[in-house]
């Protein structure tokens, strides 16, 4: 396994100082995509955690490197394990979700990077070119991802959470911490997830309970919410947040104009804070 995560042997491929790693579970749908997007760098590792679907056959068939991933409830979790594994090889590392893909403009934006003077910097954060039910979301509320980590220079904070439902294996919605500069890139990653949107509400019914988790843990919960910046710290802490992030996605960020996707999105995602509340509250009132 070690090899793996030492590897920097090229043939015709580009030689960027550059580890693509993808996180997987049962992604049979979006693998193929995904690695097809990052053919042009070497090493793909795809970190898998014991897939039921063809998603290992897949992934060894397009040439990754297909790593299994068993957790044992503890920290390090996922991520964080996977960085840990790095001790030798390439600098940088690019981490992407099986729904992800890699846009040219990107790639030719990380090119210029990491051939450039980067020594000052630790981290990169991008941002996802955002697709909602098959639609691509032009305008709205836009994610953001701290996925380019320099070796050794960055790691995710413990949160206690495991005995929370929902995120399991996987660090939650927070960002990594970073002894260094951060670069913001102008280009984004594709984020076009072929799963019925059934799944997308499955998923958010499990990241609510986590959220709710760390609101009876307040002092969790900003250490949460200050990983993702001033701004985003203070809204998650707004009284009627769900009512808040509508007008914000789907008014100030001109989501309307993305017609139905647009208000499907903002509404999804304003339903998802609005459980959170919710299932915050259910806990509280069965502990008294």
């Amino acid at each position: 396994m070690e090899a793996y995560f030492a590897y920097n042997e090229r043939s015709e491929k580009i030689v960027l100082g550059l580890t693509v790693v993808i996180f997987t579970k049962n992604e049979e749908s979006n693998i193929r995509e995904c690695i097809d997007s990052v053919k042009d760098f070497s090493p793909v590792l795809v970190i898998d955690s014991n897939s039921s679907d063809s998603t290992r056959e897949i992934a060894h068939s397009l040439g990754a490197s297909v790593i299994e991933f068993e957790w044992n409830r503890q920290y390090p979790k996922k991520r964080q394990w996977t960085l840990d594994q790095f001790s030798d090889g390439n600098s940088w590392i690019l981490f992407l979700d099986a729904d992800e893909r890699m846009s040219m403009t990107l790639q030719q934006e990380l090119e210029i990077f990491l051939t450039g003077d980067n020594d000052a910097f630790a981290g990169g954060l991008i941002e996802l070119d955002y697709y909602f039910a098959g639609k691509r979301l032009r305008f709205g509320q836009r994610p953001k991802k701290l996925v380019l980590l320099r070796v050794g220079s960055v790691s995710y904070p413990i949160i206690d959470d495991l005995n929370s439902e929902g995120m399991g294996e996987l660090e939650g919605h927070y960002q990594p911490k970073v002894n260094g500069k951060t670069r913001k890139f102008k280009s984004r990653i594709v984020h076009n997830d072929k799963d019925p949107i059934s799944t997308w509400m499955t998923r958010h019914v499990n990241y609510a309970k986590w959220e709710a988790h760390l609101m009876q843990n307040l002092v969790e919960k900003y250490r949460v919410d200050s990983s993702k910046g001033m701004v985003a710290s203070a809204a998650h802490r707004l009284p009627a947040r769900p009512l808040l992030f509508f007008i914000y996605s789907y008014v100030l960020k001109f989501g309307f104009l993305d017609g139905k996707a647009g208000f499907d999105y903002a509404f999804a995602k304003s339903w998802y804070y609005w459980l959170s509340a919710v299932i915050a509250r259910e806990k509280k009132q069965s502990e008294r």
